[in-house]
Formats: structure tokens, sequence, C-alpha cells
């Protein structure tokens, strides 16, 4: 069995490449189950599985130069949907590294300065999946 260990991960945001910034990314990807039980003699649920849809949670440290993480994150909340890709491993692709593309909305970008004495400046940006999300393991 081949265990994985997160360290170098890689994140492409709206063409920048933020990877060097990485503490900690979660890409969740999932599908709606709705309910589909009728009223019928038989007393048991139905469901049928629905759309699907992805987000991703990513804590970045902190860079305020151009085309670093504030640069490319502060004008992205509100704004149309832009590419976003995620690597496990910042290498080119391959079976045993797939990466993911799709677009998305930058939902929050919480901590623009926040933090504590002595504390490594770090923010955390919410993304939220406006279609489909794509596995791909062609370099």
């Amino acid at each position: 069995m081949a265990v994985h260990v997160l360290t170098n991960a890689g994140l492409l945001v709206n063409a920048v490449d933020l990877s060097a910034y990485l503490a900690r990314v979660a890409l969740a990807y999932d599908a709606d189950v709705v309910d589909v039980s009728a009223m019928a003699a038989t007393p048991v649920k139905n469901y049928k599985v629905g759309a699907t849809g992805w987000t991703m949670e990513v804590e970045f440290f902190q860079d305020y130069a151009a085309s670093k993480v504030d640069a490319t994150l502060f004008p992205l909340v509100g704004a149309v949907a832009f590419a976003i890709i995620l690597k496990s491993t910042n290498a080119v692709e391959s079976s045993t590294n797939p990466h993911f593309t799709g677009n998305a909305f930058l939902k929050s970008y919480s901590g623009p300065v926040s933090g504590a004495f002595n504390d490594s400046h770090k923010i955390t940006a919410s993304f939220i999946g406006d279609g489909a999300l794509t596995r791909d393991v062609t370099p």
C-alpha cells in the first residue's frame, strides 16, 4: 500500500502560482442526495443522487508583494469565476499525481491582516466551484 505524505502541493489561482505559500489545503467533492420517498405501502426511504459540487479551503502564509497572496486574492472576492488547479505534489501530472481543475469563486478571504504577537501571518481563503471539477492524470 502506497502512503502519500502531503509536503509539496501545487496550487494555481487565476493563473498565479501560490504553491510556495501553502500551509494547508482541503478539497471537498460531493453530491447532493435527494429524498424521493413516496407515500407507499412499504415504509422505506428512497434516494437519488443529484448535482455534484466542490469547495476548497486553503490556508496561506501571507505575502503582500505584487503577484503574491494578497495581490492575487483580494481582487477576486466578488469577482467572476476564475481557473484553479490543485496538485498533491507540485510536479508533472501522472497516474500517481493527478491534478484537479475547475472554475471557482473566492467566497471569502479571511484575514488580510490577522494574527497574534509572534505568530506566523496566515490567512484563509474559501473557494466554491462554479461547474465541474476535473481530475486529470495526463501531463
